[in-house]
């Protein structure tokens, strides 16, 4: 049986140079392309309620746009983190994040045993850390990335933003994909 989100149309990424800056949601667009440490913006938008909810972790085979990403290839099983990253219990943030099995080494070991740590504190406590090309999509109703991000909400967009990047800790690649979720867009 394919793994669900294997399923359904696959988003459309593409850097965000290639998007027209009147489709980005003027709400989502200082998060979109904030280059800093999402962790870090959250904490200070949620006075101290800020925390991670883990909804899904262990081994699989990544969406082929993901293996594409990170230069894996095909059929091959990485580490996948699904969380929700949250604001005074609120869900403002899915995070999905692919670890190939080959960073799974020396410091980098850790990103598979995080739990409910945030993994943007040990992402940016790495001096080296490298971040490619952010891209954006815009996730609909009906693709299955948008069923995983929105589980559990009460109310239910017609479209959810997110951006992704492959991020370099240690010389070694891991894509993370966030998802900006209805409550965060009164925010800034």
């Amino acid at each position: 049986m394919p793994h669900p989100l294997n399923t359904g149309a696959m988003p459309v990424w593409l850097r965000y140079e290639r998007w027209s800056r009147t489709r980005i949601p003027q709400a989502l667009r200082a998060w979109l392309l904030d280059a800093g440490s999402l962790t870090d913006r959250l904490k200070k938008h949620c006075d101290g309620c800020f925390e991670v909810r883990v909804l899904a972790e262990g081994w699989q085979r990544p969406r082929l746009d993901e293996a594409r990403a990170l230069g894996m290839p095909a059929g091959r099983v990485g580490w996948v983190r699904q969380v929700q990253l949250l604001c005074d219990g609120t869900p403002w943030v899915f995070a999905r994040t692919v670890v190939p099995a080959g960073t799974l080494t020396g410091a980098q070991r850790r990103l598979a045993r995080l739990g409910d740590r945030p993994l943007g504190a040990f992402l940016f406590a790495d001096p080296g850390l490298q971040r490619g090309a952010v891209e954006l999509a815009c996730i609909r109703s009906g693709q299955a990335m948008f069923r995983a991000a929105s589980q559990g909400l009460k109310r239910k967009p017609a479209a959810i933003w997110g951006r992704r990047s492959v991020f370099r800790s240690g010389g070694k690649p891991l894509l993370v994909a966030e998802l900006f979720l209805p409550a965060i867009e009164g925010a800034s």
